[in-house]
């Protein structure tokens, strides 16, 4: 009989890279991260110890379950679940933990590549203005798997670096930094290589940024759907942010096709069963 106060492994990783991903939180003890640092996608480290330092941060949360995790899913993320409930926050427990979702072979973040936060616990990512494929979906590929609080900063090409190096943001899809283009893979393939993240459907999704960001429209049918969307998106939005956001929901539905129906054809008139 399903829980109230649990979510499995199945669950949760069919809404991992959605919008209707919960909030993850990684309770793990520092032994068992330091084991395996890596994390679920999405998650925020905290720690069970000092819950009453940030549970304060969760206090208006609505929505979906915050889903906790921490190694085998038993007394850690179980206690700080029901102590989130007990102050009205709504809150779960990944059954299993970490150990059921690495057995099940749900996709993992590498940390070692994530940059440092800033103050309120966030990175920082800095890029050229007047975005269209790569910065965008960079943007979006960040804030769906690595830090869903991820800020975006877009500037004038000639100081992307000076801004970096000012605000302690990190550089991407610009010449000579670590995220950005190599070879013939742009700075997206560049992401899911760092991060860990290549997934038979990220690199489906690759295929296609790649293609429409390289001028290489014969590497999938639908790089030139995807340059269309987003160069019409651009004309439809002055603003940076704004093309950010409205380019969130173009890669949500490129990322559910590549998962989701890849395979499925449309075609008219339907034909009518003998």
């Amino acid at each position: 009989m399903p829980s109230h106060t649990s979510l499995s492994v199945a669950e949760l990783s069919a809404l991992v890279g959605t919008p209707d991903c919960p909030v993850i939180l990684d309770v793990r003890i520092d032994d068992d991260y330091g084991a395996d640092p890596r994390l679920i996608p999405g998650s925020i480290r905290r720690s069970h110890r000092r819950i009453g330092d940030w549970i304060g941060e969760f206090a208006l949360h609505v929505g979906a379950p915050i889903v906790v995790s921490c190694q085998r899913g038993l007394k850690l993320s179980q206690g700080v679940a029901a102590l989130l409930r007990h102050e009205d926050i709504p809150a779960v427990s990944l059954t299993g933990g970490f150990e059921a979702w690495t057995a099940a072979g749900g996709l993992l973040v590498r940390t070692d590549a994530l940059p440092a936060p800033d103050l309120r616990g966030r990175t920082v990512w800095v890029t050229r203005e007047r975005p269209k494929i790569d910065r965008i979906a960079c943007p979006w590929l960040i804030r769906r798997f690595i830090d869903p609080r991820a800020v975006f900063l877009y500037v004038a090409a000639s100081e992307v670096a000076d801004v970096a190096d000012r605000f302690a943001a990190t550089p991407y899809d610009i010449d000579g930094v670590r995220f950005s283009h190599r070879g013939e893979a742009c700075s997206f393939d560049t992401l899911l290589s760092e991060f860990g993240l290549e997934s038979a459907p990220l690199k489906r999704l690759a295929a296609v940024i790649r293609g429409a960001d390289t001028g290489r429209p014969d590497l999938a049918p639908e790089s030139a759907g995807l340059l269309a969307a987003s160069l019409g998106l651009s004309r439809a939005h002055a603003d940076d942010l704004a093309m950010l956001e409205a380019g969130m929901g173009l890669y949500d539905a490129f990322y559910r096709w590549a998962r989701d129906a890849a395979g499925e054809t449309h075609n008219w008139p339907a034909k009518v069963a003998a």
